[in-house]
């Protein structure tokens, strides 16, 4: 039963319950090592990738320990993205699913109607979710009390360091109970958020999970090298060859996918786009298409890449590689996922090389395919400027078959394949024939003196 695995923990029942109607059956490596130190009150940062269970490392200590009958905020979960911080709430509200205690929680994110938030605020919930700058506005007008809160949650920190709302973070925090527990979740933590950290936390316990492989077993990655074709519509003809369930384009640039998603639209394929530069109600109305399964195409910035958790991806499509190649590991994270299949498709150009080398450094294994005139046709080797993933050789091995003509040598004009064999002592006949030659000259120059 899985209460005999979460139950050590000493959970509240409805959360037992919770976890029981959700078909959890054993803590994560992070959620057994977090855990109890969340519910002994110790600042934490949780290093992992996305996948590893760190939603729950933090939701199941903080809600067994809020008191329902103090009706003021207790904890606050704060996320980079609108769209991170509502999948939060919703995994906050599946584990309240049974409470019959009254905790209360809400969801405070820019883009909806500020004087409905602030009125809704006349009663303090026990637990807030919300993003950094929501947060910070209602904390500065006396809308959101948080001097009463003593738990902090600072998820995904380092795109929020990267997106520059640390500052948000940090009026948030300032405002908060002294004896402040702050709780930090990151894939990486980079050297720029340390004076964030030095400044609340108190000897953080730091547990960082490595992935036993760097992306999901059963995830085929391939490349298919665009040679000189027009991107845009190999893009389309190959989204076209595949039948997805569905799929997640990645671009690096939102004018990048809208150019993509229009183009898709034009060929009737049934697409959506998600990007920073959407109104907040247009991307609400887009996350609810795809979770209801009425979309087959969903072309995406970074931003869908980082902890959305959007079920039932079956191939990804790398319209170019990210500069930061972090984000190709959380690109593809989101297909493969619970032991299912999943394939990322990269279409890859010559300014790639550099990329793919260091991803395959990372143990990224790649499979080379063609695609011309809708058919698929897998390479036995790396295309031209790829690198390659041949296995040393060894002293004895067979040369290897390059298919690069013999060089050549130009003489009189002409180009003339180079010998393929040299025969024994040529050098040493080559001289002999020119003394010879020598000889028979001196002799003919002698006689034509006579």
């Amino acid at each position: 039963m899985i209460s005999k695995n979460f139950q050590r923990f000493e959970l509240k029942p409805f959360l037992i319950e919770a976890l029981d109607a959700q078909g959890f059956s054993m803590p994560t490596e992070i959620q057994e090592r977090l855990i109890p130190a969340i519910a002994n009150k110790r600042d934490v940062i949780g290093q992992s990738q996305t996948g590893t269970g760190k939603t729950l490392a933090f939701l199941l200590p903080m809600l067994n320990r809020i008191d329902p009958e103090r009706a003021e905020v207790q904890a606050v979960i704060t996320a980079p993205t609108r769209e991170l911080a509502s999948q939060l709430f919703q995994e906050v509200k599946k584990l309240l699913e049974f409470d019959q205690t009254g905790i209360q929680a809400k969801l405070l994110v820019g883009g909806t109607d500020r004087a409905r938030t602030i009125e809704g605020l006349k009663t303090q919930p026990h637990l807030v979710v919300g993003t950094a700058g929501r947060l910070a506005d209602l904390v500065d007008e006396g809308a959101l009390k948080v001097y009463t809160a003593d738990m902090l949650v600072v998820d995904e920190a380092d795109q929020m360091l990267d997106m520059g709302f640390i500052e948000e973070v940090d009026r948030v925090a300032s405002r908060m109970a002294e004896q402040l527990q702050m709780m930090v979740f990151s894939a990486t933590v980079p050297e720029k958020l340390q004076p964030f950290l030095k400044k609340y936390m108190q000897d953080p316990r730091h547990v960082h999970v490595e992935p036993k492989h760097v992306t999901a077993v059963k995830i085929e990655h391939r490349i298919v090298p665009l040679r000189h074709r027009e991107k845009l519509s190999f893009l389309v003809e190959l989204a076209q060859s595949l039948n997805p369930y569905l799929a997640i384009i990645f671009t690096n640039t939102k004018e990048q996918a809208d150019e993509v998603a229009d183009a898709m639209l034009a060929a009737n394929l049934n697409v959506e786009r998600l990007h920073g530069g959407l109104q907040p109600r247009q991307r609400k109305q887009v996350m609810k298409l795809v979770n209801d399964v009425k979309v087959q195409f969903l072309v995406a910035t970074d931003l869908a890449a980082r902890g959305i958790d959007v079920k039932g991806v079956s191939h990804i499509i790398n319209y170019g590689l990210p500069q930061d190649l972090d984000f190709y590991i959380h690109r593809v994270g989101r297909t493969g996922r619970a032991g299912a299949d999943g394939i990322a498709y990269t279409i890859y150009e010559e300014q790639d090389q550099n990329a793919v080398a260091k991803l395959q450094k990372r143990g990224i294994h790649f499979t080379f395919y063609d695609f011309r005139q809708n058919t698929w046709t897998k390479l036995d080797k790396a295309p031209l400027g790829v690198p390659g993933q041949r296995k040393p050789r060894r002293k004895g091995d067979a040369p290897v078959e390059t298919g690069v003509k013999p060089a050549q040598k130009r003489t009189g004009g002409k180009a003339v394949a180079k010998a393929k064999k040299v025969k024994p002592a040529y050098k040493k006949k080559a001289r002999f024939k020119q003394e010879k030659e020598a000889k028979r000259q001196r002799r003919s120059a002698a006689r034509n003196k006579k």
